[in-house]
């Protein structure tokens, strides 16, 4: 019998779905009773696997799934997932059928979409599912507060159309300062006022990412939406963070190469590295094409042993290298951790983050397919 071509290279994406489930009932004890649960996986839920993780969030509990394309949606209908999903970016029109085919909620801000979604839903005799995106000073999809009255109501007016929800996105309430998410939440709530007092009453508001799930309980309304959190890591350093998290992923690789070179040795592209004593220089197969950042070279650090080993030299496309010199169990075959756990030493995906100037959401989705995901049961699961 072939082996796994993935079995191959040591390079891979380890996930536990047990952290996730754990993420997901440590936020819902947090908001208490009361408002739904949207798990967003969106983007490959995060790099960590659409349908497995999504699976995951349904037995956790969550109520709705939030996806940001309407691909994304369709995969997880046609891996037999139930729940409802909601595409958070503005439908386009020429995917309104697929949308009532596939009954899933679709976002709206535009006449044109929202015609688009009624038409889709009468060919059909159907109905189609719509939430209606304010913006409330995020400044990409949404209405204007002003203009979410007359499109409700023209929504509302249509027989093929059922308005399930209400929603807004904060712009900076991972921030400690809350004022700007305040001015948002102001404006929610009038929205809010105005349709009601007209006599609207919309079943489903919400506005509460990650960060406001966690520290801004004011915006929690009838769902909460957390993403980045699902995921085991805190939306920046300065929300809360007395809420349990669990990372999630772990991403190694394996000694392939170990020489010995002399003082004063450069390695790597544009000679950026030279050998201050003789080492022990080790190669990894893995590289920027796998989603590791270039922006580590020379800076960033990997665990072997349980002992921090910093990169030499420039990461390349599909190698890297470290230096090995202070340990000496270090060998061919060796595991080393990217980001993750190995025995007591830890490097979490936020330290990878800041020292390549971005954030632990870029790291995640920036693992390219080339990188196997292994679960923890064993198995490797590769989506299409």
């Amino acid at each position: 019998m072939e082996r796994n071509i993935d079995d191959i290279r040591p390079t891979r994406a380890i996930v536990d779905l047990g952290a996730i489930s754990f993420n997901i009932q440590s936020l819902k004890k947090h908001v208490k009773a009361g408002p739904g649960f949207m798990a967003v996986v969106k983007a490959d839920a995060y790099g960590h696997g659409l349908v497995p993780v999504a699976r995951t969030a349904y037995l956790a509990g969550a109520d709705w799934l939030g996806v940001a394309l309407l691909e994304e949606g369709i995969k997880l209908r046609k891996a037999g997932i139930k729940l409802p999903i909601l595409v958070l970016g503005e439908a386009l029109p020429r995917g309104a059928d697929r949308f009532v085919q596939y009954n899933i909620t679709a976002t709206v801000c535009s006449p044109e979409s929202l015609l688009a979604l009624d038409q889709a839903a009468e060919m059909s005799d159907g109905q189609a599912a719509v939430h209606i995106k304010v913006d409330t000073g995020m400044g990409r999809i949404g209405l204007v507060p002003r203009d979410v009255l007359p499109f409700v109501e023209r929504a509302l007016s249509l027989r093929n159309i059922s308005v399930e929800g209400l929603f807004s996105h904060f712009a900076s309430v991972d921030e400690k300062d809350k004022g700007f998410s305040y001015h948002q939440l102001d404006q929610f709530k009038e929205v809010i006022a105005a349709l009601e007092g007209r006599g609207m009453h919309i079943p489903l508001k919400h506005f509460a990412s990650s960060a406001a799930t966690i520290d801004f309980p004011e915006s929690y309304f009838d769902m909460v939406r957390p993403g980045i959190s699902l995921y085991g890591v805190y939306p920046s350093t300065e929300v809360d963070h007395s809420v349990s998290l669990q990372p999630a992923m772990t991403m190694k690789t394996a000694i392939t190469f170990i020489k010995e070179v002399e003082k004063g040795v450069a390695v790597s592209y544009g000679r950026t590295f030279e050998t201050q004593r003789r080492s022990r220089i080790a190669t990894l197969p893995v590289g920027y094409a796998d989603g590791y950042p270039r922006l580590l070279s020379n800076r960033g650090e990997v665990l072997v042993a349980g002992t921090r080993a910093p990169i030499v030299g420039r990461v390349c496309m599909d190698m890297m290298l470290i230096d090995v010199t202070d340990i000496p169990e270090a060998n061919v075959g060796s595991e080393v951790i990217l980001f993750g756990r190995q025995n007591s030493e830890e490097i979490l995906v936020d330290e990878i983050a800041e020292k390549a100037g971005t954030i632990s959401h870029e790291i995640f989705c920036g693992i390219t397919k080339r990188v196997p995901k292994e679960y923890l049961d064993g198995s490797l699961q590769e989506e299409s």
